[in-house]
């Protein structure tokens, strides 16, 4: 393949939406089951599409975008408001965010420059009426009915987020000939999570602010057949084949998770020097090896699910599993009193947890290697002076080497420290 002339070698993306000539990739059509899809704008409906970051939603998005636009029925657009992310609660600064990315996505895909050209007469509106007006301008002008895909939708906050999706839900009734025949919220979460405080203290549900959503479609994981066939790809591409071991390896250490399955083939065949030789078959120790370089390298998707680690509601679910417990889905409140249904079911709209026939685990391999690694597990306890000491101690005939040497220890009596430690007996 070549862009511009350059002579591309493609790679395993681990940033960013895919492009066709750069990257192995499934189809996205198929992966985002476009037939639902396209039933729903038929009917000129206004729904959710929600999914773990990384996932390819946005990759998916511009599929979408671009299979409406060969087409001879719709128009459509897809417009990401992150950048409006960082006017938090001030609306008008929001505003002019949306409106100038509007008007530069209509210049880019639809060759028209109607929003720029009323963009003063858009923010004269005013705040809360601008981004409604210069949809249904959009809509007017357009010779087809217009589909808008609106990505990152929950990055907004407060009063920002709460306009938009009143300013949507305003001008629904005037689809399709004044406002957009149908609009995709895109997001992290499904907007029943959405959870907003305004500037004077109000809480405001994704479901009240936004109650004409006709239904929430989820991209999931890739299944273990799609990741054999991205595998795949590199060895039709290269010659290099990966064991049937490493491809166990793999699906066990991701469960599909599109990022993942990226990343760690990125770091098996490209980040390890010994591998770019493609005579090399990835066998089983080659993809652990890869596997744990990825969790110690922490890169950005690892990063982001620390963080996120450090929500309450989203503790209250994963402590218990590194505790050990297994956590069945009728369990919640029986585990944990504060433990809502609702949290369970935003851990698993994240993507970092999953539910299978014996109950909850950890999302895949690698994420339960982040959480156990990224948690405090050793406590040092020291008295200031010598203190008396006992212990009890298992009495099985077989036991770690941590019990000959505690008994040792206490078998004198007295103690000035101990070390605890947890995830591990030895």
């Amino acid at each position: 393949m070549a862009i511009f002339g350059i002579s591309a070698i493609k790679h395993f993306n681990t940033a960013g939406p895919n492009t066709k000539a750069l990257h192995y990739q499934l189809d996205p059509l198929v992966r985002i089951d476009s037939p639902a899809v396209e039933d729903l704008v038929a009917q000129s409906r206004y729904f959710v599409l929600h999914a773990p970051r990384q996932t390819g939603k946005t990759t998916c998005l511009l599929a979408l975008q671009d299979y409406f636009n060969s087409g001879e029925q719709y128009r459509a657009l897809y417009l990401n408001l992150e950048p409006a992310q960082s006017a938090r609660n001030n609306v008008g600064a929001a505003a002019e965010t949306i409106l100038s990315s509007l008007a530069e996505r209509e210049r880019f895909v639809l060759r028209t420059t109607v929003i720029e050209d009323a963009r003063e007469r858009l923010l004269a509106r005013g705040a809360h009426a601008s981004v409604k007006s210069a949809f249904s301008l959009l809509a007017e002008s357009s010779d087809r009915p217009l589909i808008l895909f609106l990505d990152e939708v929950d990055a907004l906050v407060g009063d920002t987020l709460i306009s938009l999706l009143r300013q949507i839900r305003a001008g629904y009734t005037d689809r399709p000939q004044f406002f957009p025949h149908s609009i995709v919220l895109c997001g992290v979460r499904d907007i029943r999570d959405y959870r907003m405080t305004s500037s004077d203290g109000e809480i405001v549900t994704g479901g009240s602010a936004f109650n004409i959503k006709a239904e929430s479609l989820r991209l999931g994981n890739f299944s273990r057949a799609e990741l054999l066939s991205m595998y795949a790809q590199h060895t039709d591409a290269t010659g290099q084949s990966f064991s049937p071991e490493a491809i166990e390896v793999a699906w066990l250490a991701t469960q599909g998770q599109p990022w993942l399955v990226n990343a760690l083939a990125e770091q098996a065949v490209w980040k390890t020097a010994a591998n770019l030789d493609r005579t090399v078959v990835i066998d089983e120790t080659r993809m652990r090896d890869a596997r744990e370089a990825l969790i110690l390298r922490n890169d950005s998707h690892l990063d982001q699910l620390v963080d996120k680690l450090k929500e309450p509601r989203v503790r209250l679910v994963i402590e218990p599993m590194l505790n050990g417990e297994l956590l069945s889905a009728s369990d919640s409140f029986a585990v944990s009193p504060v433990w809502r249904d609702s949290d369970r079911q935003y851990l698993i709209d994240l993507g970092l947890i999953r539910m299978d026939h014996d109950g909850l685990r950890p999302a895949n391999g690698i994420y339960a290697g982040i959480k156990i690694r990224q948690t405090p597990d050793v406590g040092l306890l020291i008295c200031e002076t010598s203190a008396t000491a006992a212990a009890a101690f298992t009495t099985n005939r077989v036991f770690a080497a941590p019990v000959k040497v505690g008994r040792e220890h206490v078998a004198k009596g007295k103690l000035r420290g101990v070390v605890l430690n947890s995830g591990n007996a030895n």
